[in-house]
């Protein structure tokens, strides 16, 4: 007999009862299989008398032999009679036991009971976007940029000019680590130096020679330098200047962007890219601000199982990607200074709300009724694909189909969420 209570945070206690025969058999047999053990003076060990290997072996020992051989069995058995399915490692106690039954307790969490409250109506607030002229010509003038010719000029440096350099660093007539470069190109106005050392540099001309008198800044890096006065010795071996190509039908070929041959097609292009860049971010923040406001028609006690999987799913996404910089984990932790522990609290809070999203989606599919077809996830596996630069044969041979189903149906309920939300315009 199994018996199933629920109690806080979906965390319940599976009871199942061994008694009678069953009870009787089981420890009869663990038994005869600890007696094939025992030694007793004058016998071969496994062929002493059974009254003499009864006086050897205790009932507690038959007992506790026989719950160890079938508690996996009996967990199996409680789960099938009450339907009930962990999401956790059960704990299991004896809660009773003697020569009538044993009375075994299994504890762990289940998926828990999720109520979501009026998810068609909620608000879907969109960004108003736009883009403008100076906006897409900043955007050409960047492309042109890359394409930029550098020539040498005659005269002195202007801002925006790139001086090559060689240059020495001293700190009290001492030269300094790591300030010291030979033919190195500076674009004046770039930030890329201290404060003073590039605009002291504007109005220099190729083959002079200057002392640029600086101060470090107090919160440089090097504690050796910081707030310290130095002097830099620089040789300006060449003056040069950035020459953009002119926006006609020639840059707009060679920037190679499909279906612009002439400048007019590309500054459309670029509106068009930009339109839908700038109306992709808009939609995105719509959408997790109503994936917020569904949270909070969300009621669901989470267990810890579930909470504990997703910090652990977003701990990894994190070592996968510092991973492409050739980093691990523990090398990222020891330059943030942290501990795994520090960094699953950090996720924590993230990740309810993750957990919270899924089950209320899971369960709005579950009231609409919403089934993906067979085209849905061929439309899935082959976006997938596309996404990873995959064959869409090998993707359905890594994914759970049945996890692939969930998380459609979760997309689809999520489609009909902000279907039936109450759409309003706010400004850029």
């Amino acid at each position: 007999m199994s018996t199933w209570t629920l109690k806080e945070k979906s965390t319940g206690e599976l009871e199942v009862v061994i008694e009678g025969e069953e009870w009787a058999k089981a420890v009869e047999k663990a038994f005869n299989k600890l007696a094939k053990n025992v030694t007793i003076h004058g016998f071969r060990k496994g062929c002493a008398p059974k009254a003499l290997v009864e006086k050897q072996i205790s009932m507690g020992e038959r007992q506790a032999a026989a719950i160890d051989e079938h508690i996996n069995e009996w967990l199996r058995r409680g789960l099938e009679e009450t339907g009930v399915e962990p999401i956790s490692q059960p704990s299991v106690d004896i809660r009773e036991i003697n020569t009538e039954k044993a009375v075994l307790v299994y504890t762990f969490q289940v998926m828990p009971e999720v109520t979501v409250t009026d998810y068609r109506g909620l608000h879907y607030a969109m960004a108003e976007t736009s883009v403008s002229d100076e906006e897409v010509n900043a955007e050409i003038d960047r492309m042109r940029k890359q394409y930029a010719d550098i020539e040498e000029k005659e005269g002195a440096a202007e801002d925006g000019d790139i001086v090559n350099i060689n240059y020495e660093g001293f700190k009290e007539d001492v030269a300094f680590e790591g300030g010291k470069a030979d033919n190195y190109d500076l674009t004046l106005g770039s930030g890329s130096f201290i404060p003073g050392f590039e605009e002291q540099l504007i109005g220099t001309v190729a083959g002079e020679e200057k002392d640029l008198h600086l101060t470090f800044p107090e919160d440089y890096h090097a504690a050796d330098l910081a707030g310290a006065e130095v002097v830099f010795k620089v040789k300006v071996n060449a003056v040069k200047k950035e020459v953009l190509p002119e926006v006609d039908d020639d840059f707009a070929k060679d920037v190679s962007i499909p279906e612009v041959e002439t400048a007019e097609q590309l500054v459309a292009k670029v509106r068009e890219r930009l339109e839908n860049s700038r109306k992709a971010t808009a939609e995105n923040e719509a959408d997790n601000a109503l994936m917020e406001e569904l949270v909070e028609h969300t009621s669901v006690e989470l267990p810890e199982a579930l909470i504990e999987e997703e910090v652990q799913n977003q701990i990894q996404q994190l070592a996968n990607q510092i991973s492409q910089y050739g980093m691990s984990l523990s090398q990222y932790l020891s330059m943030m200074g942290k501990k795994p522990e520090d960094l699953k609290e950090d996720y924590r809070e993230q990740a309810i709300k993750t957990v919270t999203i899924r089950l209320a989606l899971e369960k709005i599919a579950a009231v609409e009724n919403i089934v993906p077809s067979d085209e849905d996830l061929d439309q899935e596996y082959e976006n997938i694909a596309k996404a990873y630069g995959m064959e869409a044969e090998k993707v359905k041979s890594l994914i759970n189909p049945e996890m692939l189903k969930k998380d459609v149906a979760n997309q689809k309920a999520f489609e009909l969420v902000k279907e039936n939300a109450e759409k309003t315009v706010k400004a850029d």
